[in-house]
């Protein structure tokens, strides 16, 4: 199989905020093609420390979600002789309790709008089977336990 690499930096300088006197958790993602990511907490879960303008944990995992699904569908609808013409998706993550009271991301929707060209048009009963298959061979989803709901047109 593979491996991946991301690394994460944090440095102590700079790191308290000036009104809470909290230390800043703000940091810098590494992506092993070079392209490097302000990082921060979610604002809705710890505001005072967010960075308005980074990603924060919670939505990367949701992309990775909505990433890996849309890739594996296009593949999907490839090898079915479909035309995808676009994909776009308006992902929606939840963050709540597990039965064992530890907080997570217990639920993602997708929300896929998908846009077909040429005659070569799916039924919405073989979308669906689409989206399904996509799901099951997506590398993301197949590795956690947060719910994942398509809801597709």
């Amino acid at each position: 199989m593979s491996k991946h690499t991301i690394l994460i930096k944090w440095l102590r300088i700079n790191t308290k905020n000036k009104i809470t006197k909290q230390t800043s958790f703000v940091h810098e993602w590494i992506f092993d093609g070079g392209i490097k990511v302000d990082a921060s907490p979610s604002p809705f879960v710890m505001p005072e420390l967010a960075k308005e303008d980074a990603i924060d944990p919670e939505e990367a995992f949701i992309a990775a979600i909505s990433s890996c699904h849309m890739m594996t569908f296009l593949s999907v609808a490839e090898k079915q002789r479909f035309t995808v013409d676009s994909y776009t998706d308006e992902a929606i993550g939840t963050l709540g309790e597990l039965e064992n009271g530890r907080t997570a991301v217990t639920d993602v929707v997708l929300k896929p709008k998908i846009v077909f060209s040429g005659n070569n048009q799916p039924t919405s009963e073989l979308l669906s089977k689409m989206h399904k298959l996509a799901h099951k061979h997506c590398f993301i989803a197949n590795s956690v336990i947060t719910k994942i709901t398509v809801e597709s047109d």
